[in-house]
């Protein structure tokens, strides 16, 4: 397996130090729990977000979910119970298990349900108002206001000097 040096990146670079732990932390890789549960994690619109575990044989009570900083964790421990006196073969797990997933900044949980065997985990993601685009007046020599948009949109075409849209 290669491995790559991030020092001389993080020399000139400020405030991506969790960028980097977190690339340190995929590189390492944690095959302890790679598998198990299996998961999907589905995008729904713009700022929504599912995952889905398949938890079979789990009572809501035996899962636990946690919000950290910018982390999520979902566990599960069974609980013991008193079972037939042969197994003839055992294929539900039922073991226990804790999955870390890395949130971005301003992804926030709103919910979770369980359905079918399936442990569903909604995600929105929240940006502030403070952190928005927004609009700042441009003042003209005669004092009046214009409305100028400081984000240019991925969509808009960069204007020309008369003011119209160059192709693209």
């Amino acid at each position: 397996m290669r491995t790559y040096d991030l020092t001389p990146l993080m020399r000139s670079t400020v405030g991506f130090d969790r960028m980097a732990q977190l690339l340190d932390s995929f590189a390492r890789g944690d095959d302890a729990s790679a598998g198990y549960p299996p998961y999907n994690i589905e995008k729904l619109d713009e700022d929504s977000y599912r995952i889905t575990m398949a938890v079979a044989g789990f009572a809501p009570d035996e899962l636990d979910i946690t919000t950290q900083d910018t982390g999520l964790i979902v566990s599960g421990r069974a609980k013991d119970t008193e079972e037939p006196a042969t197994v003839l073969h055992r294929g539900i797990a039922r073991r226990a298990f804790e999955r870390r997933f890395a949130l971005a900044e301003h992804i926030k949980v709103t919910g979770a349900r369980l359905q079918n065997g399936l442990l569903h985990v909604d995600l929105v993601r929240e940006v502030p108002e403070a952190k928005k685009p927004r609009q700042i007046a441009i003042q003209t020599a005669d004092g009046t206001d214009r409305p100028h948009t400081l984000e240019a949109t991925a969509d808009a075409a960069p204007a020309d000097a008369t003011g119209g849209k160059r192709a693209a």
